[in-house]
């Protein structure tokens, strides 16, 4: 399997990438080398100063991607040009009431993606704090936000700082969640079913074997 290597040293260089390469995992993975972490600096990587972890919520604002766990439960970037037909495929074609009343999604996920859809966007805490999901209140939060990202019926929309007397952010972001109908809109709305799932998938693939051209179709197949 032949390697995929380009640079990014700069926030433009990042959202350059994304809008380019359509799927821009954050981590490694299945893929050598297909990742911002293999292709930044150490030093910009673990840097003092801006780099990847920050430059997120910018990328997200800037370009309108979708941001979430979509490849091996890992955070991805994916173009708003690539999602409607990504999000199709993993949803199989179900808008979420949908696959609720097929029988397809449990309670526990429509509990959860309501009070999401009817707030969003939404902070984390603030997604806890409405849902009970605390200490001594409902479980299993980390385990439905994840399922749902990977169904695409919920993307994270930014990151927020605290910031210090000067205005300079620190500290960890933390998760803004939205749905992608209200975070991309009309323009997602209309494109997200307009192929069977099928079609969706093949067109991905298609793209992403000329976008990796030495990786194998299995080990694509198996990332999608």
């Amino acid at each position: 399997m032949g390697r995929f290597s380009f640079t990014i040293q700069t926030k433009q260089d990042l959202i350059d990438a994304v809008r380019r390469l359509g799927f821009l995992p954050l981590f490694k993975n299945s893929i050598p080398g297909f990742s911002v972490e293999e292709n930044v600096e150490s030093a910009i990587w673990f840097g003092s100063e801006p780099g990847p972890w920050e430059w997120k919520g910018p990328v997200i604002r800037e370009t309108g991607c979708a941001y979430g766990k979509f490849f091996e439960q890992k955070a991805v970037f994916i173009s708003r040009d690539w999602f409607p037909d990504f999000a199709n495929y993993r949803r199989d074609g179900y808008d979420f009431d949908a696959r609720f009343d097929d029988g397809l999604a449990p309670f526990r996920d429509k509990e959860l993606y309501d009070l999401l859809d009817e707030t969003a966007p939404v902070m984390t805490g603030d997604l806890r704090d409405k849902g009970q999901y605390r200490k001594g209140g409902k479980k299993g939060f980390e385990g439905i936000i994840t399922r749902l990202q990977i169904q695409c019926y919920v993307i994270i929309s930014d990151f927020k700082y605290k910031k210090d007397k000067q205005g300079k952010q620190y500290g960890w972001g933390v998760a803004e969640y939205s749905t992608p109908e209200k975070f991309m809109g009309g323009d997602f709305i209309r494109q997200v079913y307009e192929r069977t799932p099928g079609e969706s998938y093949a067109r991905v693939l298609a793209h992403l074997q000329k976008r990796l051209p030495d990786v194998n179709e299995q080990t694509l197949r198996k990332i999608l």
